[in-house]
């Protein structure tokens, strides 16, 4: 094995992350390595969370999101606060900063153990959400799955959280839909050119909702905290609900959900350590607790 990095296999409320340590490196987890580590029962993840030194002043750490099909994320609300764990148990601190492409964000651990993470502000144009076409209003776009006269799914409330996401609302349980056939359909619709996360959301009243998520380059997850927040803002945007409310993953957890009144979008919820190990980042073979292992 080339020089590894730690790793902790961890997950946000059922999200399966991998938050490898690449500070004092100058490489990173290429995409044949987190494709590789994918493949694997035991090291199979929604998102790799990468952490590297600090690019900006002021800054904890720089963080590459890497998801299970190689591509590039620009932001993973989850495997922030899996990070935020991993470098509170290190350090002893509880407070962090931290980059991405996406932007800044800040993030503390409670002593109840719990994560609030300020997901910065929500983007509601058209142009930077990305849509393929121009809206003037993003609370309902021309989108739709199913017969012209009568669609399974249609009229979605599009916005960004750092990366696109589309929901689209239903009366009726959320798991009455098969998202894992339309996911692909329309996580690569034409309208998004830089793809998009799905979901499925209903409303459970003015402080509640229940939301299922397809998500970009990941797949059917159990829980996405940027989705949560686009969830959110949007059922507040369009009179669902207020600006305080609790979603429900499938996990069966909840994410706490607030925005705020300087429009900055806080999420709160726990995260959870399983393993460690060491991995190569080229590669993706691996090494757990003394047994080495490869990724298939």
């Amino acid at each position: 094995m080339a020089r590894d990095a730690q790793f902790a296999k961890m997950n946000g409320l059922g999200n399966k992350i991998l938050v490898v340590d690449m500070r004092g490196r100058t490489d990173r987890v290429t995409p044949a390595a987190a494709i590789a580590l994918a493949g694997n029962a035991e090291t199979h993840f929604d998102q790799i969370m990468a952490i590297h030194d600090p690019r900006a002043e002021g800054t904890d750490a720089w963080i590459d999101i890497v998801n299970s099909d190689g591509t590039f994320a620009q932001a993973c609300g989850n495997g922030t606060r899996c990070v935020v764990q991993a470098l509170a148990a290190e350090t002893g601190r509880r407070a962090f900063t931290f980059q991405t492409v996406a932007g800044i964000l800040n993030a503390e651990e409670h002593e109840d153990g719990l994560i609030s993470v300020d997901m910065g502000k929500p983007e509601f144009r058209w142009d930077r959400i990305p849509l393929a076409e121009e809206f003037a209003d993003t609370r309902r776009i021309e989108l739709q799955i199913g017969p012209i006269d009568a669609p399974v799914l249609h009229s979605p409330s599009a916005a960004s959280m750092g990366n696109p996401h589309a929901i689209f609302w239903v009366d009726g349980d959320v798991w009455d839909y098969e998202l894992d056939r339309f996911g692909p359909l329309l996580e690569n619709h034409p309208i998004f050119p830089e793809r998009a996360n799905i979901s499925i959301a209903r409303i459970r009243g003015s402080e509640e909702l229940d939301l299922r998520t397809w998500e970009r380059g990941a797949g059917l997850t159990l829980a996405c905290g940027s989705a949560a927040c686009a969830a959110a803002v949007s059922a507040a945007r369009t009179g669902r609900t207020g600006r305080r409310v609790r979603v429900n993953m499938p996990s069966g957890g909840p994410l706490f959900i607030d925005w705020r009144d300087d429009d900055h979008v806080v999420m709160t919820g726990p995260a959870e350590w399983e393993w460690s190990g060491h991995l190569d980042p080229a590669a993706g073979d691996y090494v757990r607790e003394g047994r080495k292992a490869a990724a298939q």
